[in-house]
């Protein structure tokens, strides 16, 4: 078995860990983020030309779990994660240009991917007789159901799910409630910085794991971020092949974590390019790469709502990559595309027959805004029947559901109401967990 590969906190106050125990914690024990000691190198060569998604996935993770007996598992744990395709597909309106397809999962959106390879690999890191595992997430609308999805009815694991009250879709929040068993939806009065606060919180007591087991879901863990980063190798060695030049990406961006695994794959040496966040009106990261300090703030609701959010987690990994504001800000672009222009963007693109979401549609408002579109893909991160209460008053139709997502909007729905308070959540923790205040969704 090959050396090792030990991760470390962001906040450098924690002792290495190994890759199963950093991902069974999901948070460092000082606070922090787990990160490797050190990013593998790997090059195009390295990967099989005519294979899948999935073997892309294993070959590229494979030095990330070097030493660890989960190394073995790979193979398998990615043929179950990535049992659904990433299309890197044409733009019609856009010769030289793409669209990466991330939402053809169970729940409709990217976090699928990652969700599953997370559930993959918490089944085979319990051991028999361990006390049920809690698992907190705190979901500004996507990550939620696809925690839930693939988490659900699995032995030993109970799902938490805490979203803003409110401030989703009613779709986002029917597919937040609908599972039951082992999934728990709790519907939180305030923001999904709220939301996130307190699952960090309760990640970080003591007393509250030795009563209770907690871990995360959340792209602070390692379990979702590394393998989010398979969709974009695939895509930009696919592009490589075909065209003999890296492939640039607009990514929709909330906290973080799917724009990171982004500039990840970057800095292991495969062929992506630059790399855009397409934010919201949230202003926390267009701010600070148009060289103010970084300052976290008070997340503002908009049409995209599952990047509604002020104070990104995974800042602190994309600082720990580029330790220095002035390399930071030469490695990526940022900016903000407000309410006005995701509208004036969907319908643009519906009149040519494309339908987009309004996260999706904030990269397409960057693609629309460029001099030149050749080489760049645009993440669609979610499929716009989940925000049809937005979508289809603007384009002046229906938007056709997926079976996967008809199926969850199907089953009825509820969640119980919580306090945005860190003490709120630690208390219902401990309370079992009753139900309180349970209300009918859809």
């Amino acid at each position: 078995m090959s050396e090792p590969l030990l991760y470390h906190s962001t906040r450098g106050a924690a002792e290495g860990a190994g890759i199963g125990e950093a991902i069974a914690a999901g948070l460092a024990p000082d606070g922090g983020l787990y990160v490797p000691e050190a990013l593998p190198s790997l090059k195009p060569g390295d990967f099989d030309a005519d294979g899948s998604l999935a073997d892309t996935a294993a070959r590229l993770l494979r030095p990330f779990f070097a030493g660890h007996a989960l190394a073995a598992e790979l193979p398998a744990i990615c043929a179950e994660a990535f049992s659904f395709d990433a299309p890197l597909r044409p733009l019609p309106q856009y010769p030289g240009a793409a669209m990466l397809e991330l939402f053809h999962g169970p729940s409709a959106a990217f976090k699928d991917f990652g969700a599953r390879f997370l559930a993959s690999c918490f089944r085979r890191l319990r051991q028999a007789g361990e006390p049920p595992l809690t698992i907190l997430v705190a979901t500004s609308g996507d990550t939620g159901a696809a925690v839930a999805a693939a988490f659900h009815g699995q032995p030993g694991v109970e799902v938490v799910i805490l979203y803003p009250d409110g401030l989703v879709s009613p779709r986002q929040a029917h597919q937040l409630g609908c599972f039951g068993d082992n999934v728990r939806a709790l519907r939180v009065a305030g923001r999904f910085d709220d939301c996130q606060r307190m699952v960090k919180a309760a990640l970080n007591d003591a007393a509250l794991q030795a009563q209770r087991p907690l871990s995360s879901a959340n792209s602070i863990s390692l379990g979702r971020l590394l393998p989010q980063m398979a969709y974009y190798a695939h895509a930009s060695l696919r592009w490589w092949r075909e065209h003999g030049r890296p492939l640039n990406f607009i990514v929709p961006t909330g906290n973080l974590g799917n724009a990171l695994a982004a500039v990840w794959v970057r800095e292991i040496g495969l062929p992506v390019g630059a790399i855009e966040l397409a934010c919201n009106a949230n202003q926390t990261l267009p701010d600070y790469f148009a060289g103010a300090a970084y300052a976290p703030r008070a997340a503002v609701a908009t049409l995209a709502n599952a990047m509604d959010v002020g104070a990104p987690s995974n800042f602190e990994r994309l600082r720990w990559t580029f330790p220095y504001d002035e390399d930071l800000r030469g490695q990526l672009a940022s900016h903000s595309v407000d309410d006005a222009a995701i509208r004036a963007t969907v319908l643009r693109h519906a009149a040519h027959g494309e339908v987009f979401c309004p996260h999706t549609a904030t990269a397409m408002h960057r693609l629309d805004r460029r001099e030149r579109q050749d080489d760049w893909a645009v993440v669609s991160t979610a499929h716009p029947a989940k925000f049809e209460s937005v979508i289809e008053p603007l384009i002046g139709h229906s938007v056709p559901t997926p079976p996967a997502l008809a199926a969850m909007l199907g089953r009825p729905a509820h969640a119980e109401a919580l306090q945005a308070s860190d003490q709120g959540l630690k208390a219902w923790l401990l309370d079992g967990a009753a139900p309180v205040q349970a209300r009918r969704l859809g």
